[in-house]
């Protein structure tokens, strides 16, 4: 009996499984049998080995070759599996040392000619494969770097399958082919600084806080009054990303078929465009899911402009992450579950027509109009939001008179931020949380409890309700977060009135 196995990572979502790939090789009539819940794609292996094989000179034999996948019972999906059904059939055919492949991984798609080509999700496969404390992985060439970023275990690449062929042990030319250069010059732009935001002090003292404790925003006011140009720099004040979190928003963007050429430091900043579909957004698709933009914005920021414009869908879907910091797509093969702990900030205008406030110019929009705009945002979605800030145009004057000072940048603000977030990380050293925007409630009002001539005027709008216990949670949380930024042990008054001014009124 001629029997080998290796090893492959199947993927659903971010989850990987290791997967045994048996060949056997028996005296039967030829044929290539491939048996162990395949989909498609995995079933038209047979052909793609068959002729690759043929075609880097390693001939199999005229016999009949059945491959199974194991665990038979999990279906198997993508063209990944080609190259460990390759290595096993040769190894079944004696054409390679079966005794390597012992604790090696084996991802890649074969082309007819014996290349091999790209697949994606390498880095969740290879963090699978780590996990299983596998020795090593074989991956295409193109996928090297990208496989490289994940330590602990020998990463090989190559790009034709004589060249793995060869490094297994067998008697084969080795046939080099050029791949195409994928990864390009990255060209340098100028961060988004801080600086350049003029008149909104206000804005940016909000910004700060929500920043030091991971709060969400949300900013209505009429255009050009500076709520794009205030989201899209938060991201530069943000503290840089640990190794552990660079891992995983980049493993998400494997997933999704991004581009993934080094281990990122600023956090992601994602901005859809109001006409995007709730797919689009939570995740989801076909067999296999895909990771939405909520997913693509972990530990990051997810900027909604025209936050009213969006379907009314799009944006209940967001309320369970928001709570939760992951999302979950089932489908009958079983559930996908994606990390989703991003910052949301929402953008708004007062009005459809956008000068209901402080514009200077008539508002057209009727009463009716205006309740149907405002009500877009329900009031469940509205709770969860830590910070609600209303902002002015910036007086003209200010600007061509040349007196307006240029504020401060976003690296001294990122130091202010980093500061803030250490004092809140040793307060919260003995608990699974890290910033003051994921700290529940309960743990607030008991374990860090303040006293009662603190929040008076809190407790007071609470029972005249004027505010859900949601929000009162989220007023100390936000208190917190001021207290950290100015170097208090605790809250005082003033922080929770901060806390309470900008947590704001309903849109």
């Amino acid at each position: 009996m001629a029997l080998a196995k290796t090893l492959c990572v199947g993927l659903f979502g971010l989850t990987g499984r290791l997967i045994e790939v048996e060949a056997d090789i028996s005296s039967n009539l030829p044929a290539f049998n491939l048996v162990g819940l395949p989909d498609a794609s995995v079933s038209e292996a047979a052909s793609r080995v068959r002729a690759a094989t043929s075609n880097s000179k390693l001939n199999l034999p005229g016999r009949r070759i059945t491959v199974n996948l194991s665990p038979a019972s999990v279906p198997k999906q993508g063209s990944g599996f080609d190259l460990a059904i390759a290595m096993a059939v040769l190894g079944a055919a004696s054409l390679i040392d079966k005794t390597k492949l012992v604790s090696t991984v084996f991802l890649g798609e074969l082309a007819l000619d014996g290349s091999l080509k790209p697949i994606s999700g390498i880095l969740a496969a290879v963090i699978a494969a780590r996990n299983f404390q596998v020795d090593r992985v074989v991956v295409p060439l193109v996928n090297l770097s990208e496989a490289k970023l994940i330590s602990g275990l020998e990463i090989m690449g190559y790009d034709h399958l004589s060249q793995v062929a060869s490094a297994f042990g067998a008697d084969v030319p080795v046939r080099a082919v050029s791949t195409p250069e994928t990864i390009s010059e990255l060209k340098v732009f100028p961060e988004l600084c801080f600086s350049e935001v003029l008149g909104q002090p206000e804005a940016i003292e909000a910004m700060k806080v929500a920043a030091t404790g991971s709060h969400h925003l949300l900013m209505y006011g009429p255009p050009g009054a500076g709520k794009t140009m205030l989201a899209s720099r938060l991201p530069s004040i943000l503290p840089e990303l640990l190794e552990s979190e660079s891992i995983e928003v980049c493993a998400i963007r494997s997933i999704a078929k991004l581009e993934v050429n080094d281990l990122p430091k600023v956090a992601p900043f994602q901005a859809p465009h109001h006409t995007a579909s709730q797919v689009a957004m939570v995740g989801g698709g076909g067999v296999q899911p895909r990771p939405g933009l909520i997913s693509l914005a972990h530990r990051g920021v997810l900027f909604m402009d025209e936050a009213p414009e969006f379907q009314s869908s799009v944006l209940e879907a967001l309320r369970q992450p928001l709570e939760s910091g992951k999302i979950t797509i089932s489908r009958a093969a079983g559930n996908a579950e994606f990390p989703a702990q991003f910052q949301l900030v929402l953008a708004a205008n007062p009005c459809p027509c956008g000068h209901a406030i402080g514009s200077g110019k008539e508002c057209t929009c009727t009463a009716t109009a205006k309740l149907r705009y405002k009500n877009r945002i329900s009031g469940p979605l509205s709770d969860r939001l830590d910070l609600r800030l209303e902002l002015n145009p910036v007086n003209a004057s200010l600007v061509t008179s040349g007196t307006m000072g240029v504020g401060a940048t976003s690296a001294e603000l990122r130091g202010l931020v980093r500061a803030a977030r250490g004092a809140t990380k040793e307060r919260l050293v003995r608990t699974p949380w890290t910033v003051n925007g994921q700290v529940p409630g309960s743990y607030l009002r008991r374990e860090l409890r303040l006293g009662r001539t603190v929040t008076a005027q809190l407790d007071s709008a609470l029972d005249r309700n004027l505010i859900s216990m949601r929000g009162y949670d989220r007023c100390l949380r936000v208190a917190w977060s001021v207290a950290d930024l100015a170097g208090r042990v605790t809250p005082n008054r003033q922080d929770l009135a901060m806390a309470m001014y900008l947590r704001g009124s309903e849109l």
